[in-house]
């Protein structure tokens, strides 16, 4: 490991300051030291947050939900509020990691995580997103748990987070705090699909900081749910995951929300999908259909072809479930 210097701060135009001056942000420090460890990360300063008071659940005016930065996994999902508007995000986040780390990871360090590809792991492979120009060894290598959606010629890694596709399906925000005050950037725009530059990851600006994710109200009464389709059931990453929530109202789908994850290198909304099921009625046809444009755009890898069908057995199945016809 290399040396850095390490500051805790109190207060947030402190940790400002220290971010403005290239400070690296850390809480729960479930991923960025892992990191640090193999060397694929090497900050000269951390900027120690977990005192900041941003780790509360509160609902919005309009009858949103706003999840501090420093809301651990655990706490997010076991909260009344989150399990009775969201029960997707709760659902998802029970679905991440180990019990051990959710009592450790806040909300905006998981949105924040990198990549598990393996080849940005190792850092005597080739990987634009370590190394800028290097290549992406995962083009001709070792690809099934890579991307399908929103792939480059430069990165074909997926993004790992679990919740991240339930705030992309709902349309959450980001609410930021940086030098230059307050801003709120759309989910999906928050995290940036790679292009020719997959080094840059999130829309953030220089010490800007993550104070929470606000999730919109939505019409009621309001069906959600996730599924993830994993290699095994214990700690492990998606091979495939949807999140889905359905307004349906006087029989007919009123509103449609449906994101994936394991198959994008971001979280990966289904606009697509939703158009299909908005203004129809519930049914095993309407699912099957609808499902099938899951996997629209889609460019499988040699060793990942597979993710195209499962994708759109994923979504079918989450569809039933939450249309309440399984």
């Amino acid at each position: 490991m290399y040396p850095f210097s390490y500051t805790r701060v109190s207060d947030t135009r402190e940790a400002l300051d220290a971010g403005r001056r290239g400070g690296r942000y850390i809480a729960g420090g479930t991923t960025l030291v892992d990191l640090m460890r193999e060397t694929v990360e090497r900050p000269e300063s951390l900027v120690d947050i977990s005192d900041l008071p941003l780790d509360e659940v509160t609902v919005t005016e309009r009858g949103g939900l706003r999840i501090g930065a420093l809301v651990t996994m655990s706490e997010a999902a076991a909260h009344r509020k989150v399990r009775t508007l969201f029960p997707v995000v709760s659902e998802a986040l029970e679905l991440s990691a180990s019990a051990q780390l959710r009592n450790m990871a806040s909300i905006g360090g998981n949105i924040m995580q990198r990549t598990r590809c393996t080849y940005f792991r190792d850092v005597s492979a080739d990987c634009n997103r370590r190394e800028p120009g290097s290549g992406c060894a995962a083009l001709e290598g070792v690809n099934r748990t890579h991307a399908i959606l929103g792939t480059s010629d430069d990165c074909v890694a997926t993004h790992p987070s679990d919740v991240a596709v339930a705030f992309a399906a709902l349309e959450a925000t980001v609410r930021l705090l940086g030098p230059d005050g307050e801003r709120s950037v759309p989910f999906v725009d928050f995290l940036l699909k790679p292009g020719n530059t997959p080094n840059r990851e999130q829309a953030l600006r220089r010490g800007e900081l993550i104070t929470g994710v606000e999730i919109p109200a939505l019409p009621r009464p309001l069906r959600s749910g996730y599924l993830k389709v994993r290699d095994r059931q214990s700690y492990e990453f998606a091979l495939t995951s949807a999140a889905v929530a359905l307004h349906v109202r006087g029989g007919l789908i009123r509103e449609a929300k449906v994101a994936v994850g394991g198959v994008g290198t971001v979280p990966w909304k289904l606009p697509a999908v939703e158009k299909h099921l908005v203004g129809e009625r519930p049914s095993e046809a309407l699912w099957a259909a609808a499902a099938q444009k899951a996997s629209d755009g889609a460019r499988p890898l040699t060793h990942n072809r597979f993710k195209v069908e499962l994708l759109q057995r994923t979504v079918e199945r989450q569809l039933r479930i939450v249309g309440g016809t399984k």
